[in-house]
């Protein structure tokens, strides 16, 4: 679910500042490209913190 929300934000995003570079967009691309960057990065990490198995022991030699 996290996975898709950042792949949908992610292309929210460089949407955004796609249409802010070619058509010469206002501040609110910019904005939104700017939250939209932000939230792929959150639901990102929480994806790859949620496929971490948290029972097992990580030792350093492994």
């Amino acid at each position: 679910m996290y996975a898709l929300l950042a792949l949908v934000s992610l292309l929210v995003a460089a949407g955004s500042f796609y249409y802010l570079q070619a058509k010469d967009g206002g501040t609110l691309f910019l904005i939104l490209g700017i939250v939209f960057s932000i939230l792929t990065a959150v639901f990102g990490v929480i994806f790859l913190s949620s496929r971490l198995n948290k029972t097992d022991d990580i030792h350093i030699t492994e």
